[in-house]
């Protein structure tokens, strides 16, 4: 008689995409301990109240490297355990779309914080591939109105001030609630209400472990606790779940 796999979540943070040339941005090199100003780029108040800032953003969109970044051994160890049969579910901080070019189908990765690899508009809703919106930028538009409405773009993540998609947030409750294991890799676990799942898993009897470089606040509940990098940490971590 075959016993059912546990069903594996896996909260992941800025850390888990490091060695793919994405920086962090609260660790110690992190992009706002370095420019406390970059922060307004990305606060949805200053961004539809200052054309300035606008502009300031698409062209810190046009540089960043997040677009042209590619998996890393942790993303494509996620993807394999869930080819290898076991479920998985990603709950991801991240915006740049790694975990789905691993080889993760969509459905099973849940974005919190949106995705810049999308544009959306704030008046219409309309969205589309953010290559579009920066191809415009590339051509000569310094703040690239929607093509339907007229209305102010953006990237599809959710920017400070804005609130969680409260339908990704609740799926995302319900797979911390009904998991067996939950792995918090690569986060400070200290921006709610992501960081208070490693806490919600653990309070429903789910084995936490916290892979990560720093202390978080949610070590004391954690099952084990792995500061060795992720990118070797992860691969042998899950290579233990496969069937």
């Amino acid at each position: 008689m075959s016993t059912q796999p546990p069903l594996v979540a896996i909260l992941s943070g800025a850390g888990i995409s490091t060695d793919s040339g994405i920086p962090d941005y609260r660790g110690p090199n992190g992009l706002w301990r370095r420019d406390p100003e970059a922060e307004k780029l990305v606060t949805y108040e200053f961004y539809m109240g200052d054309p300035d800032i606008r502009r300031r953003s698409w062209q810190m969109r046009r540089k960043n490297r997040t677009l042209a970044a590619q998996p890393n051994d942790a993303h494509r160890a996620v993807a394999e355990l869930e080819k290898a049969g076991v479920p998985v579910r990603v709950i991801t901080q991240n915006v740049d779309g790694l975990h789905q070019l691993a080889g993760m189908p969509d459905r099973k990765v849940l974005e919190l914080h949106g995705t810049a690899r999308k544009f959306v508009c704030t008046q219409c809703h309309a969205r589309g591939p953010m290559e579009d919106a920066l191809a415009r930028v590339e051509a000569g538009e310094d703040d690239p109105a929607c093509l339907v409405c007229g209305g102010i773009l953006k990237s599809a993540t959710v920017m400070f001030g804005e609130r969680l998609d409260p339908v990704v947030l609740g799926e995302a409750v319900a797979i911390t609630k009904n998991c067996q294991v939950f792995f918090a890799v690569g986060s400070s676990l200290q921006v709610q209400p992501a960081a208070g799942l490693a806490g919600l898993a653990a309070d429903n009897g789910a084995r936490l472990v916290i892979v990560n470089a720093e202390a978080t606040p949610y070590d004391d509940q954690a099952a084990e606790l792995v500061r060795e990098p992720i990118g070797t940490a992860l691969p042998r971590l899950l290579g233990e779940l496969v069937p």
